[in-house]
């Protein structure tokens, strides 16, 4: 192990300092630095002394390690210096010895009696890989007086690079500021998923190694280019998250009825029964056969934060209980309805589960069918209440045009001692946009299906960015008593709606 500026070694002889040099800008070299020959340039000649050749040298090595050779595109020198080995290119089946690899990084000798208080104080510059330890052995020897505390390369690259903070602390503890290179055996466990899969795949392609978590399940989308290597990246995904036993891929859109897709299991057990905690709540649930997005954790909290103790809450695509659950815990009756059986039952379950059975009424029927069916039944005694009403209709790909549902719902004549009352119910309906204006979009087709202009009396809340050029949006707003009261040619008994089919992927 050899010592940049250790004394041991400093050599007068101007030669044997451009040999020393030389091997180690060799070292170096192997890590994606490049003209490294102009570097040594100064040290072949000249006048002025050896320890300024060396520090024009280590200048120009400085400002010259991020330069890029010309026409190539240059990696940063973490991904660099934590690059796989070639060999593995290509790889479908994972081999986890083939990722070994030996580099080398700085380090610096400090002695056992101050080593915690150094950790300490070098703490942002020390090496942070996953399963590498950063205080190791000198040459190996564990009777050795000092250990050595191994540095981040990307913020240590020489011994002046250390803050005034840092060297002041390495002074007053009389640790010499000696930066000194370790040569540090790299295996898969110390690399990380992108490092991984940036080095299986086809160069070039895109990496994209998130994905969704539900429980102890991870769910991808996997592109075309990365299915050959998809067994792999299961494993890898399943190796480097703790929790994650089964891996699966979607392999086709959610489907058109009741909100699923097709999985194919990647790695990992087949086990489909998820249980997963959101905002204090518990859930279980079969993912393969009901819907479930772990990314509206913050919106189900948005609109339940509304309601209040004794409100009356209409679920009418209540899934699994994202919104039916938490609004029954937090004192509200609800009527939670959907069309999938599996999710009606996991609904059902989900109840018991959080112990808020006698505060959710259940319905398996088309949104259509429940809006005019069991809703309009109960509807004239709930706005008799002082208690609020409100519509949760989260299937965004649909809810828009169920509006239409609620076009004279209730007949004045039948109705006047709720007729008369200001106490309307608030309506929560969930839609994606592709329009350049999306909250604009959103409200003019509320208002279409409506048959009233919602402009001026609605508020949009756009929810999340679901994929380039597309948002889903939420337009909440009391529904019109115009609307609610109006002369509607269906009659109450009318049969209930042609199961819409979801053509747009939910997510």
């Amino acid at each position: 192990m050899t010592c940049l500026y250790s004394h041991k070694y400093m050599c007068t002889n101007l030669a044997m300092i451009r040999r020393a040099c030389k091997v180690l800008f060799a070292v170096l070299e192997t890590q994606r630095c490049h003209h490294l020959s102009s570097i040594l340039c100064p040290l072949s000649g000249g006048g002025g002394s050896p320890k300024l050749a060396i520090g024009r040298s280590l200048a120009r090595f400085k400002t010259t390690l991020l330069m890029p050779m010309q026409g190539q595109e240059q990696p940063s020198l973490e991904q660099g210096l934590y690059r796989a080995p070639s060999a593995v290119r290509g790889m479908t089946c994972l081999d986890r010895e083939a990722f070994a690899q030996t580099i080398i990084v700085p380090a610096i000798r400090i002695p056992k009696a101050v080593l915690n208080k150094v950790v300490k104080y070098l703490k942002k510059v020390s090496l942070q890989r996953p399963g590498l330890k950063r205080v190791v052995d000198e040459d190996g020897n564990e009777d050795s007086e000092h250990k050595l505390l191994l540095l981040d390369p990307t913020k240590i690259t020489s011994s002046d690079a250390f803050s005034e903070e840092e060297a002041g602390a390495l002074r007053a503890l009389e640790v010499a500021q000696e930066v000194c290179q370790h040569e540090l055996k790299l295996t898969y466990d110390n690399l990380k998923t992108e490092e991984i899969l940036r080095a299986v795949l086809p160069e070039g392609q895109d990496v994209a190694s998130g994905f969704s978590r539900v429980g102890h399940i991870a769910h991808l989308n996997l592109r075309d280019h990365q299915l050959p290597h998809q067994n792999l990246i299961g494993q890898v995904i399943m190796d480097k998250n703790p929790g994650i036993t089964c891996v699966v891929n979607k392999t086709n859109t959610i489907d058109s009825t009741y909100r699923n897709f097709q999985m194919e299991v990647l790695a990992g057990e087949n086990n489909m029964v998820a249980k997963v905690r959101e905002n204090g709540v518990s859930y279980e649930f079969d993912f393969s056969k009901v819907y479930w997005n772990p990314r509206l954790s913050t919106e189900h909290e948005r609109v339940v934060s509304m309601l209040n103790r004794g409100d009356l809450v209409m679920d009418v695509f209540a899934g699994v209980g994202p919104f039916a659950v938490p609004a029954a815990r937090r004192g509200c009756t609800v009527l939670a309805n959907d069309l999938n059986p599996e999710s009606h039952r996991w609904l059902k379950h989900n109840c018991q589960l959080n112990k808020v059975s006698s505060k959710v009424t259940t319905f398996n029927l088309d949104g259509r069918e429940f809006i005019r069916g069991p809703v309009r039944e109960r509807l004239p005694g709930l706005l008799a209440s002082d208690a609020g009403v409100h519509f949760v209709m989260n299937l965004p790909a649909l809810a828009l045009d169920f509006l239409d549902a609620f076009k004279g719902l209730l007949v004045p004549e039948s109705d006047k001692e709720t007729s008369g009352k200001s106490n309307l119910p608030k309506v929560h309906c969930y839609g994606f946009s592709k329009e350049d204006d999306p909250k604009k979009d959103v409200v003019a087709r509320a208002s279409a299906n409506l048959g009233f202009e919602l402009e001026g009396h609605c508020s949009v809340h756009m929810v999340r960015n679901v994929a380039p050029n597309k948002e889903m949006m939420c337009v909440s707003f009391t529904l019109p008593h115009k609307v609610l009261y109006s002369t509607h040619t269906d009659s109450p008994d009318e049969p209930a709606a042609k199961r819409q089919k979801c053509e747009e992927q939910l997510d």
